[in-house]
């Protein structure tokens, strides 16, 4: 995969995306990035990447120029955009599904806001417009990170063990289930027995359960759209009964 990044803060990234899993998948050549600094685009003498918006209001916004003139210089060194997102409070939010989908691509551009806003005509060279939560960051930058980590461990060889990705928070619609290491006790809080006993079918249930009971004591509201199967609806119920009854 190639990633693009349009940032006016370049020097952000060199850290996050160095070093550990996203490092390692630079390393093996799974993972190509690329940031680009549009400041370097702007016709403006200068170097003025923003201005004041018509009509008045306060603070400044990005210009289409130096962005789309960065995005010029993209496609001529990838071939294409790719898949271009925004990284905007108004974008639909960014979930472990909109990983998934993003994890499938070739070419992913991320163009990385600052300031009050954008000119509403760069979203003409948008494919997705994504926010990371309902709150605001001085910029798109951490956003991206945040984004480009979730989506590059998801793309095959990138994590060391296979079945790593698919067991995680979210992937089912559910949270992870809790789990423990050695010791089976360690200052008198000890690993619940069934796991320690060798009986895969019996781990496997009590996983199942207990992945249900976190999301219904800690997130609920995921339940609603969760793909529940019968067996998975039954266990949800004794769940339910359980901490009903204290």
């Amino acid at each position: 995969m190639r990633i693009d990044i349009l940032s006016l803060f370049p020097d952000m990234f060199s850290g996050p995306l160095t070093e550990s899993i996203v490092g390692k998948a630079v390393d093996k050549g799974i993972l190509d990035i690329n940031v680009t600094d549009f400041r370097q685009f702007t016709t403006d003498k200068h170097h003025h990447v923003d201005d004041t918006p018509y009509g008045g209001g306060a603070g400044m916004l990005l210009m289409p120029q130096p962005i789309f003139d960065a995005m010029d210089h993209v496609e001529q060194e990838a071939g294409d955009r790719g898949r271009v997102i925004l990284l905007d409070p108004a974008g639909v939010p960014f979930t472990e599904h909109v990983a998934e989908d993003f994890s499938k691509e070739s070419h992913l551009t991320f163009i990385c806001g600052h300031y009050e806003g954008y000119d509403e005509r760069i979203r003409h060279l948008v494919t997705d417009e994504v926010s990371l939560g309902d709150y605001v960051l001085t910029g798109g930058e951490l956003g991206a990170m945040v984004m480009i980590d979730a989506t590059v461990r998801l793309i095959p060889d990138v994590l060391g063990n296979t079945d790593s990705a698919p067991g995680d928070s979210f992937s089912n619609g559910l949270l992870e289930y809790p789990q423990y290491t050695r010791p089976a006790d360690f200052r008198g809080m000890k690993v619940p027995e069934v796991l320690t006993n060798g009986n895969h079918q019996l781990i496997d249930q009590w996983r199942e359960t207990e992945s249900l009971r976190r999301t219904y004591q800690r997130r609920p509201d995921l339940l609603d759209n969760a793909e529940l199967t019968v067996a998975q609806r039954r266990l949800l119920a004794d769940v339910i009964d359980e901490e009903t009854r204290g």
